[in-house]
């Protein structure tokens, strides 16, 4: 079976790890190591720069800074290099348009990192609703809280913003799918409450949608550091004719670990991550579009931009103002 030889560009984002061990394990990827760039200690063999990495490389994976992705996704369209990019896609709109133009000039693939629309029940509930089971879907009330990552996501410049930036991407590509539709308008209520950040730690967006529906979304990082998990995504979904909840990380089991005075839960479920790189390999190696695109990373940057947008301003602002 041909392999597509992968590297993981940076070591910085929290998903790096993860990321990594995922590239090793998927059987029709070549994982050929990684480029360090000095903002996080590299696991395993690293190439000696970014260049050595990209000629030997199919595609690399991004986890670096939000700010660097512009440079390190530009750097491999330039060497014929395919991109799976960590989200939020950049941290501007017109870096994240250059990215895209840039990779289809090259003739080269740009995916985003965007795992939720992976989920099973996400996937089933996105059936119901293209079936008519729901009815015509009215509202949303979508949650994506987690813990402060800490490192250079409190930081404005390498990060874009804060939660915000961080989480709302997740739920907005989500919601995008499930209905095939777009965002219209947001309204936002930001704020840095919890950390003492330069970012925001909190914020509350509604969403209107050109179709009709609207939804709220809870992006802010409020767990705190004895949480048992990380954060979590859920959606309830109001339809005409039904109403669904849907929690995707659920499949986990509680863990009470008297040895390190700690309690956590622990994932038995699916991996969203596999799934998302296996779909993004499975889709270099057979010639067809990546499932998630640079198109649809810019969507969701799009609300977070417009979100910073309003909250400054004190009012509604529509994508078209962008």
């Amino acid at each position: 079976m041909k392999r597509l030889r992968v590297g993981l560009v940076s070591w910085a984002h929290v998903h790096a790890a993860g990321l990594a061990r995922t590239l090793a394990a998927l059987e029709q990827v070549e994982f050929i190591g990684s480029f360090d760039d000095g903002v996080a200690k590299a696991e395993g063999p690293t190439a000696p720069s970014l260049e050595a990495l990209l000629r030997s490389a199919d595609a690399v994976v991004i986890a670096s800074t939000n700010a660097a992705h512009h440079r390190y996704t530009l750097a491999a369209a330039a060497a014929g290099v395919h991109v799976l990019c960590e989200k939020p896609l950049a941290t501007t709109i017109a870096d994240a348009r250059e990215m895209i133009a840039g990779c289809r000039a090259a003739g080269v693939q740009l995916g985003v990192a965007l795992p939720v629309r992976g989920s099973p029940a996400i996937v089933a509930l996105r059936d119901a609703i293209a079936s008519g089971t729901l009815g015509r879907v009215r509202a949303i009330r979508a949650t994506n809280p987690g813990q402060y990552p800490g490192r250079w996501f409190g930081d404005p410049h390498e990060a874009g913003g804060g939660a915000v930036m961080d989480h709302t991407v997740h739920v907005v590509d989500a919601i995008r799918w499930l209905l095939g539709d777009e965002v219209a308008r947001v309204h936002a209520e930001l704020g840095a409450f919890l950390h003492g950040l330069a970012v925001e730690d909190c914020g509350l967006l509604t969403l209107e949608l050109r179709g009709g529906a609207f939804a709220t979304v809870d992006c802010s990082w409020s767990r705190p550091a004895t949480y048992p998990t990380w954060g979590g995504v859920t959606l309830h979904v109001v339809g005409d004719r039904a109403t669904v909840d849907v929690d995707v990380f659920r499949q986990s089991l509680t863990h009470y670990d008297d040895t390190a005075g700690a309690v956590k839960l622990v994932g038995w479920g699916d991996d969203l991550n596999a799934a998302m790189v296996a779909g993004f390999a499975d889709a270099i190696l057979g010639d067809r579009p990546v499932p998630i695109t640079g198109d649809d990373g810019l969507r969701a940057l799009e609300v977070a931009m417009a979100a910073y947008r309003s909250a400054e301003a004190g009012r509604p602002v529509a994508i078209a103002e962008l």
